[in-house]
């Protein structure tokens, strides 16, 4: 997990703005060129003020939101370095979670890789789409992936009863699973299941993958479940078929509140290249790169390299994602590529060279042939159509497919709205790149 900052901005109206990231330069910058919050982009220019380091992303951003909730005057005093002062704001009923921070700062150089359950109570981490790589990520090639608008928040109370007790919630807040366990010396012992929702395929499956989950997530921290009880909400931002994350985010989220690495727990349960889990904990367009010829058993450690890139092209405008209706399964689809495919050290070179280039791209023109390009390189290598030739051969623009080819959504390239287009074909969910994309943006 990536080191992060909170910062205090002060706007040029006198109001100050708190966010986290883990590229501090980057973000003031993206600040000052309007590229921020609605709340900075208002009130340029904006000066830092302040800030904090720590370890984890996520540790950051439990310090953001702690400051959020913070008086002008308070936020003024810790800006001034005034610890006096803060020690007698802290004496709030409602501030001992900070009154607690300051003891365990004062006590231990080590207190920032303290963390109790309450301040990992509530999680939330972004949902991911891979712009190039797919499949071949797994091999080594650089591939881009952005971070989306919607994604997963969970929510954990502590209870007085042996069991751990799980509610899931969609898009519009309406429960589609339930599912409870027994807890017994830090242990799940059993499970029982309801699923209320249709669009879930197998409820069975759903409860033994969150079960397999919650075991693997306390074999990697035996005193993840060292409470009596639990309960514990999770809440969906976007549609259970959309493929956007909802195990990614899951996994990710359920890390951080046992306080396990996010990548090991992946590879415990569901496997993959980790891409995924990247996109939950940044906030910005990412390349993600596995080095070649390394066992997929140490990928955890050693062989991970994950950079920030400001990947804005100026053509956004032209740029929109389209649903295809149906969820991929990702791991079917890998286990297929796992099969066929041969020596792929041209096509990963080819790949990861597109990849470059469509970071750095200003031409939509270029862009398109450079999509196209990567489509052919993928469909020689898995052995199926670009979904273009399949499906939509009379579009006039690019289109590319995402992850798992077959499902979830494309990538669209088009001078003019296509919504129309894809209406008449039966596709009717059709996202700009904008408000899909979380592009940088950081919380108010």
């Amino acid at each position: 997990m990536p080191k992060g900052f909170v910062y205090i901005l002060e706007c040029s109206d006198g109001t100050y703005y708190t966010g986290s990231t883990i590229d501090l330069e980057l973000r003031i910058q993206q600040h000052q060129e309007g590229q921020g919050a609605n709340h900075t982009k208002k009130r340029l220019p904006v000066t830092l003020v302040y800030f904090e380091e720590f370890q984890r992303i996520d540790e950051a951003f439990y310090r953001e939101k702690q400051i959020q909730g913070w008086s002008r005057d308070k936020k003024t005093s810790l800006i001034n370095k005034n610890y006096d002062e803060l020690s007698k704001y802290a004496e709030c009923k409602n501030d001992t979670r900070y009154k607690k921070w300051l003891r365990l700062r004062s006590a231990t150089n080590t207190y920032k890789e303290i963390k109790s359950v309450a301040e990992r109570s509530r999680s939330y981490s972004n949902g991911k789409l891979l712009l190039t790589g797919e499949y071949v990520v797994l091999d080594g090639a650089l591939s881009l992936a952005v971070p989306t608008q919607f994604g997963q928040s969970l929510r954990v109370e502590e209870i007085n009863h042996p069991k751990l007790i799980w509610k899931s919630l969609d898009e519009n807040g309406n429960v589609w699973f339930e599912d409870a366990f027994l807890l017994q010396n830090n242990k799940i012992l059993n499970h029982t299941s309801t699923v209320l929702s249709a669009r879930v395929e197998n409820d069975n499956e759903v409860s033994k993958r969150l079960h397999q989950i919650l075991k693997a997530a306390a074999q990697l921290n035996p005193n993840f479940l060292n409470h009596k009880g639990f309960k514990v909400t999770t809440q969906l931002g976007f549609d259970i078929n959309w493929g956007l994350g909802t195990s990614s985010t899951l996994i990710n989220n359920i890390a951080n509140w046992a306080n396990v690495d996010a990548y090991k727990l992946l590879e415990l349960t569901f496997g993959g290249s980790g891409y995924d889990i990247a996109c939950a904990q940044h906030d910005s367009a990412i390349t993600y790169q596995l080095e070649n010829e390394i066992s997929h058993s140490v990928r955890n450690d050693k062989i991970r390299e994950i950079k920030s890139v400001g990947f804005n092209p100026n053509f956004t405008d032209h740029l929109y994602f389209v649903h295809l209706n149906k969820k991929q399964n990702s791991r079917e689809g890998v286990a297929h590529y796992n099969t066929i495919k041969t020596n792929l050290s041209k096509q990963i070179s080819e790949i990861s060279d597109i990849t470059s280039q469509l970071i750095s791209c200003k031409s939509l023109n270029i862009f398109n042939d450079l999509i196209e390009a990567h489509e052919g390189i993928i469909a020689s290598i898995i052995k199926q159509k670009p979904i273009k030739k399949r499906l939509f051969n009379d579009f006039k623009g690019s289109i590319k497919s995402l992850g798992a080819w077959g499902g979830d959504f494309v990538l669209v390239t088009s001078k003019y709205n296509p919504k129309a287009y894809f209406e008449t074909k039966g596709f009717l969910t059709v996202i700009p790149y904008k408000d899909m994309v979380l592009n940088n943006k950081s919380s108010t």
